[in-house]
């Protein structure tokens, strides 16, 4: 019997990045769904109900800290991954106050997103 993927949204406004870190976690063997936005995140995050989702900060139409609000609402569990360049203390204890599982600083090494991955399995 095949072990279940893990399954992972990448919410990004960046499609290069979206492309990069899901070639990364493809790599890792994970099934990945990707959000261009916020709003899309949400949705997404309800339809495919993934074990963690890596999150933009600055986004248009719904940046992520409010994407991470909307997706803790209506699931408390899930495990949001913060990722973003303009990682203020502001930023970073606003998304931990919205419940973030963790914040990783752009550019991101894929040992960090591999750790992250791991954590998933413990």
């Amino acid at each position: 019997m095949e072990a279940k993927k893990n399954t992972v949204l990448i919410c990004d406004d960046s499609m290069l990045v979206r492309k990069k870190l899901k070639d990364m976690l493809v790599g890792m063997d994970c099934e990945v769904f990707e959000a261009a936005n916020g709003i899309e995140a949400v949705n997404v995050y309800k339809q495919c109900r993934p074990k963690i989702v890596f999150m933009d900060i600055i986004m248009p139409e719904a940046d992520g800290l409010e994407a991470l609000k909307n997706i803790r609402e209506y699931d408390a569990a899930a495990k949001v991954v913060m990722l973003s360049s303009t990682g203020t203390s502001a930023k970073l204890i606003q998304a931990l106050k919205n419940g973030a599982y963790d914040f990783i600083q752009k550019p991101y090494k894929s040992e960090q997103i591999a750790k992250v991955i791991a954590s998933l399995d413990q």
